[in-house]
């Protein structure tokens, strides 16, 4: 049966008291005060002599340091009030997206939406070929062949895709995606947001988009759950928040992956780390060192966690545990889990502890964790101590230091009754490595931090820091410049490495 039958419907250091030298100002030579009686000695300047602000400051200013003059100028600017937007674009896109509003009624009228869903891209585009001929013949509407290609696009991403959202996700420029709402979407292009040049028809078109995405995933999202995380077929994260939380319209964030996976000689090449840290990371994968990567939102962690993730022996079992499925390791033997939520009655929901739990009955060699939250962090040390050596993890913290403490935190908000102290112990027991990356202010990512976790002190876990990514400046582009340094310490994981026969690769990386 053909799907296409008619269908009706649808600063200033302190003074020092004493023979003070005359102060100059403007680079002119000040003229040598006279003795009097308000001035014995002459040993204070005229006040004419000291350089009021702006006179005289380029010679007070360091060599490399910022120049406070434009720093303020940014300063003056911001407090402006933000310029009228220039409205909506009318380029050819918006032309094409016109004519597609004219033509998506009629063509709906003419197609049966359930049959045309079991056809692919190409197939349908094949289908709706004449029929939109037909169309504009009746608008009266004349196309070119470069506008009809595009009207044909626009109309199968719409009926088969996610609509204006499918020429964002087809560009690999663009790492994230920000619907705030119909009327307005950010995109990040190399750690810089710019406004995108789409709009959504009305908040119900958004808000059917929003579900189709979910739906795929098995997940919802309405009035009564109004917060939901999916995942795309590329795996790229997904979180959509509706009304009545989000006051503009429906609010769609993509974080999308790239096509090609990511490796550390790749991530050393991009210059987010160095030659030896390149080294140590993957010394630290093979060797079954118990890693956990700490950074803020958009810092990379999930990225450092599949770059690490190929160090893996391809012979080891690895499972991985995550809220939305998105890490795409680089192994043969690597099975997903995933968690669900309650259904409507609250019921039902399997939280990542619960995947961690049964995780050990699946012969693992490895657990990996995509991201630690709660009182799963336990779970996690009691498997990295029970022959899973090797097990990885990412959490939110700033800092080595802030990292340990919010795993302590988080075993503390479950309802394990140990002291303070034990945790402590279990962390260091089974932590090996701490590594911190960060997203600057520039939009690079470094690796700023490799840290050792050593063992207990009393009280206090010890670290031992490896590497740290030092800031030096910024240039007139706004690029930051640094440098990365080693602590020239001998690595306490050295004996782990020995077994594996990394210990001198190891030992030459560190010093």
């Amino acid at each position: 049966m053909s799907a296409f039958g008619k269908k009706n419907g649808l600063g200033g250091g302190k003074s020092s008291f004493g023979v003070a030298k005359p102060m100059t100002g403007g680079g002119s030579k000040a003229p040598k005060p006279e003795s009097s009686e308000e001035n014995p000695g002459g040993q204070f300047p005229p006040i004419e002599s000291i350089p009021l602000p702006g006179e005289g400051a380029a010679a007070a200013v360091p060599s490399g340091a910022p120049d406070q003059g434009d720093a303020m100028a940014r300063l003056s600017e911001r407090s402006q009030p933000l310029a009228e937007s220039g409205g909506k674009d009318e380029g050819f896109g918006a032309s094409v997206h016109k004519i597609k509003e004219q033509v998506l009624p009629r063509l709906l009228e003419r197609v049966d939406p359930e049959a045309a869903a079991t056809l692919n891209k190409e197939e349908l585009t094949e289908e709706f070929r004449p029929i939109i001929m037909e169309v504009l013949t009746e608008l009266k509407l004349t196309l070119n062949r470069r506008e009809q290609f595009a009207l044909e696009k626009v109309l199968v991403d719409e009926l088969l895709g996610f609509g204006p959202l499918e020429e964002l996700l087809g560009n690999p420029d663009i790492s994230d995606i920000m619907v705030n709402g119909p009327e307005q979407t950010y995109i990040e292009i190399k750690g810089k947001l710019e406004i995108a040049p789409i709009q959504f028809r009305d908040e119900e078109h958004l808000f059917q988009i929003a579900q189709r995405i979910v739906n795929q995933v098995g997940r919802r999202v309405d009035q009564t759950t109004p917060l939901a995380d999916a995942r795309l077929k590329d795996g790229s994260r997904v979180n959509v928040i509706v009304p009545p939380l989000s006051l503009k319209g429906t609010a769609i964030s993509i974080r999308k992956f790239s096509e090609k996976p990511i490796t550390l000689d790749m991530m050393k090449n991009f210059g987010s780390m160095s030659e030896e840290m390149c080294t140590v990371l993957k010394i630290a994968g093979a060797c079954r060192f118990n890693v956990v990567i700490s950074g803020g939102t958009g810092s990379g962690k999930t990225t450092m966690l599949n770059a690490m993730s190929k160090m893996i022996d391809p012979g080891e079992r690895v499972l991985t545990i995550e809220d939305a499925a998105e890490l795409r390791l680089q192994q043969p033997h690597w099975l997903p889990l995933e968690t669900r939520p309650p259904n409507l009655e609250g019921q039902g929901a399997i939280t990542i502890g619960d995947l961690v739990k049964n995780a050990l009955r699946m012969r693992p060699d490895r657990i990996i964790l995509g991201e630690i939250r709660g009182a799963e962090c336990f779970d996690l040390l009691a498997a990295m101590n029970t022959g899973h050596d090797g097990s990885m993890c990412t959490l939110h913290a700033n800092s080595p230091r802030e990292c340990l403490g919010r795993m302590e935190n988080m075993i503390l908000m479950g309802d394990i009754k140990i002291p303070k102290e034990a945790i402590s112990r279990q962390i260091a027991e089974s932590v090996d490595l701490i590594v911190q990356v960060k997203r600057l202010r520039d939009g690079s990512r470094r690796t700023t931090n490799i840290t050792e976790v050593i063992g207990m002190e009393g009280d206090v876990i010890v670290t031992q820091e490896l590497f740290k990514y030092q800031y030096i400046d910024e240039d007139a582009d706004g690029k930051i410049i640094g440098e990365y340094q080693s602590a020239g310490l001998r690595p306490y994981t050295l004996d782990k490495a020995r077994q594996y026969g990394f210990n001198q690769p190891l030992l030459e990386a560190c010093l």
